[in-house]
Formats: structure tokens, C-alpha cells, sequence
């Protein structure tokens, strides 16, 4: 079958806050696709055999293949109506929007994501409870039977440490002051007058501090959080970009969704 008679298909981790960041975006352009979710450590052989890198999201249309959350955002930008655009017809705008998704992309969501797994660390009922949405239920078996092991695996790939998970939250408080500095003067977005790629990737990305009620797949709420998360969590929603965030995820990702 060619690719223009081929659905769509995401590869995805539920929870991941980049799969997030991609489901956002193909929801807001109205591209219809399936996904195909799948647990950390298992997502691996499917990421591969899409034929994307190690690494979630990938996007699949017959032979054709996206392999990243920044490759998803420029095809959803492409077929995207005007309104639902994710990058400005102003071509500085643009680059400005893509060089914050950039950043973002590089610094705000690996530790985010260190310190998430970090704050989460022992708590089966959370893993248990969470990460399985939607994935095959063999997977969800394995995880409650080797919860150990794929933890200590998880550990290992992404170099989790408490040292490592306390520079994680300080890089993420800066980023967040960052942010807070450029809402300072009142605006609304980050780039020009309308929500771009920008903000998108923010919200989606500041998804381990925050758990937006608003996510695609249930996430735990401070409530059933450890005491410590709980209180960063609560604490880094009242910060200035953690109010845009949610902000973004109330007004923004399903009000223009097909």
C-alpha cells in the first residue's frame, strides 16, 4: 500500500511527555492517527522496527517515518489549517518559536523527565497504576512481575541518580524563571500574539512537574504523589510558568481538536 492510502500510526509511551507534545499536535492539526502505545524498555523494539531510532514518539505512513516529537510538529504544521498553525507565517517569529521548542526540547524535557523517574522511584503502586494505559496487556503483566528490573533498566538508560535528579530540578527551575521572564511584560504566548509551537512544547514538557489534569492519558495528582514530589509539584503550578502551562492545557489542547 503507498503511503498516501496508509493510516497514520504513533509509536508511543503513554505517559512520555514528548508523546504528549506529538499527540497534541496531530490532534490540533485534525491529522487522524492510531497509536500504538507501549511501555518503557518494550517501546524500544517497536520504536526500531517503525523504523525510527530507540527513542518515542515515531510517526509511520506507509514507508514514510517521523522519528521525533520535532519531526511530528512539522508535518502537523503542514497540514494544519491556518488557525490551527503551530509556526508563524513571520519568518523571524517562526525561527523564534522553533529555536525555543529547540531549547526546550533539549534542556526542559530530559530533566523533567530524570526528575520525575527520580521522585517516583519504589513507588509500584504509581507505575503500576499509570504507565500501562492502553498498552498491550502483556506488557502490563511483565511490569507487574519484573517492576524491579525494568525500574533498575530504566535507571540505568537514563542515568538516574539523586544526584543527578537534584541538578535535574535546578535546570528545571531555571528554565521556569526563564519562561516567567519573557510572560513578564503581560503577553499571552511566548511568540507573538497566538499559540505556537512554543507553548505547545512548554505545556507538554513541563508535564512531570505539573501533571496537568488536562493530559491525554491519566496521571497521578498530587494527592497520590510522595510528599516531596507533591509539594514541588504544587509549588512549580503557582510559579508564573507553570500557571501558563496549565493555562495552555485548559485553553488549548482540546479546544481546536477534530
Amino acid at each position: 500500500m503507498t503511503a498516501n492510502g496508509s493510516p497514520y500510526v504513533l509509536i508511543t509511551i503513554p505517559i512520555s511527555h514528548y508523546c504528549e507534545k506529538a499527540r497534541w499536535a496531530l490532534d490540533r492539526a485534525g491529522v487522524a492517527y492510531r497509536e500504538r502505545p507501549h511501555l518503557q524498555i518494550f517501546h524500544i523494539v517497536a520504536a526500531r522496527r517503525a523504523g525510527g531510532r530507540s527513542t518515542v514518539p515515531v510517526l509511520v505512513r506507509g514507508d514514510r517515518v517521523w522519528p521525533d516529537s520535532a519531526d511530528i510538529l512539522e508535518l502537523a504544521d503542514g497540514k494544519a489549517p491556518p488557525e490551527r498553525r503551530l509556526y508563524p507565517d513571520d519568518p523571524v517569529l517562526a525561527a523564534e518559536a522553533r529555536s525555543l521548542e529547540r531549547e526546550f526540547d533539549t534542556r526542559l524535557g530530559p530533566q523533567g523527565r530524570g526528575w520525575m523517574y527520580h521522585q517516583v522511584r519504589g513507588r509500584r503502586e504509581i507505575a503500576t497504576g499509570y504507565a500501562g494505559t492502553g498498552v498491550p496487556s502483556w506488557e502490563r503483566g511483565a511490569l507487574r512481575v519484573a517492576y524491579p528490573a525494568i525500574t533498575r533498566m530504566i535507571e540505568r538508560c537514563l542515568e538516574i541518580t539523586p544526584e543527578a535528579a537534584a541538578a535535574s530540578e535546578r535546570e528545571v527551575r531555571k528554565v521556569f524563571d526563564e519562561v516567567a521572564a519573557r510572560l513578564a511584560d503581560g503577553r499571552p504566548y511566548l511568540v507573538g500574539d497566538g499559540f505556537t509551537a512554543a507553548d505547545l512544547t512548554f505545556a507538554a514538557l513541563a508535564s512531570p512537574m505539573l501533571v496537568p489534569p488536562e493530559y491525554s492519558v491519566p496521571l497521578p495528582q498530587p494527592a497520590e504523589l510522595p510528599a516531596a514530589m507533591a509539594a514541588t509539584v504544587r509549588e512549580l503550578r503557582q510559579h508564573p510558568a507553570g500557571a501558563h502551562a496549565l493555562a495552555m492545557f485548559r485553553k488549548e489542547r482540546y479546544a481546536l481538536a477534530a
